[in-house]
């Protein structure tokens, strides 16, 4: 009886280093089509960069322009309404006088 269960642990011990040799190679397989998988995205990833760059510089530009555009305008309404309380301030003079 004890030559019998010694044999019977013998096979399953077999059985669970083929099972886990069979395992690791499904494993290894795995890992190698998401390393492809990686270096995919990485290269799609790498294309998108020049394109958010791109994008970056262009950002840059129209925010530059609006504050130059946005400074004009405001400068303008500043010397607008400098002017009116000038001639205000020199029509309230004269109506001193």
């Amino acid at each position: 009886m004890a030559d019998s269960l010694i044999i019977v642990i013998y096979v399953l011990l077999i059985l669970l280093i083929i099972t886990l040799i069979a395992t690791f190679l499904k494993l290894i397989g795995t890992l190698m089509k998401v390393d492809v998988l990686l270096d995919d995205v990485t290269q799609k990833v790498k294309t998108l960069d020049k394109v958010f760059g791109f994008i970056d510089v262009m950002n840059d530009k129209m925010s530059a322009f609006g504050e130059t555009i946005i400074g004009l305008v405001s400068g303008g309404i500043k010397g607008l309404f400098k002017n009116l309380k000038r001639k205000n301030i020199e029509s309230e003079d004269e109506d001193y006088e």
